[in-house]
């Protein structure tokens, strides 16, 4: 099962044009994925820089035949002409989809630093390798507070889901909106977290549990590159958010699934986006 992860600013490249035939160009030109997260993900939002108010769900579904989309909506907002400007994280696969969740992250008030609305799309997917939940989200960017509350409530999210998937099936519940579907504990988490690699809220996702039953998460790029620091995927190309290279784009992995991992990489290349893709391999 290959996965990539990508926050591709709405289409939006280190030249300043929205490309979303150039995204899809660098996904096919890195190979070929059963899952593909994109972060930054807009629906009629003039207000982006170099967008046109096009839906981006609708040409990436036409730019990605065969594959099904989930599209978690963070900011949902009028755009002052009688419509909605949308923005968020997708899911794109071409496995078999079970249930899908769409988790409106905690935004507590602050008043001194900007922050926006995060959401966490959760898709259960039927692999190879058995069954799996995919997570992908976006965390806040200016706001460590922000970011450590987010984390708590994936973590809080990863735990109940972990106990869903040990519940059984009751014959009352089936053929309804009370279905109970498979929700396995094995998951991966992706996305851009607005961290770097050394950051205390990367030791917060990482952090055991302490109910001895759920499986922690493990950062995928030391399974297979071990002591060596992180590959950047920010600050490569011209960026005015960060100071220096630095590594924002996770894919976490949970311990059942280590064993399986057999690869990860990063495009460093492209300049399509201010991020790079992360992908990585499960056997």
């Amino acid at each position: 099962m290959r996965l990539l992860s990508w926050n591709i600013q709405w289409g939006r490249g280190i030249d300043g044009h929205v490309d979303l035939v150039r995204i899809n160009r660098t996904i096919s030109q890195l190979g070929d994925f059963d899952v593909i997260c994109l972060q930054e993900v807009a629906i009629n939002f003039p207000g982006l820089p170099g967008s046109r108010s096009e839906n981006q769900i609708a040409q990436l579904s036409t730019l990605l035949p065969g594959y099904s989309v989930i599209y978690g909506i963070a900011t949902d907002v009028p755009d002052n002409q009688g419509g909605r400007s949308q923005f968020g994280n997708a899911i794109f696969t071409r496995l078999p989809v079970g249930q899908v969740w769409r988790h409106l992250l905690p935004w507590q008030a602050e008043l001194a630093a900007p922050s926006m609305q995060r959401v966490l799309v959760e898709a259960v997917v039927a692999t190879d390798i058995g069954s799996l939940r995919i997570m992908t989200t976006h965390l806040e960017y200016y706001s460590q507070q922000q970011r450590e509350i987010q984390i708590g409530a994936i973590r809080n999210l990863h735990r109940d889901a972990c106990s869903m998937s040990q519940r059984k099936f009751l014959k009352e519940e089936q053929g309804g909106t009370f279905e109970v579907f498979p929700r396995p504990a094995e998951a991966l988490l992706c996305g851009d977290f607005n961290f770097p690699a050394t950051a205390p809220e990367h030791a917060k996702i990482l952090a055991p549990f302490d109910d001895n039953s759920t499986p922690g998460f493990h950062d995928a790029w030391p399974v297979i590159y071990p002591g060596t620091p992180h590959a950047p995927t920010v600050g490569i190309h011209s960026a005015d958010f960060v100071d220096q290279p630095e590594c924002f784009d996770f894919v976490f992995i949970t311990e059942g699934l280590v064993s399986r991992l057999s690869n990860i990489g990063i495009d460093a290349e492209t300049d399509a986006s201010d991020h790079q893709p992360v992908w990585v391999e499960l056997k």
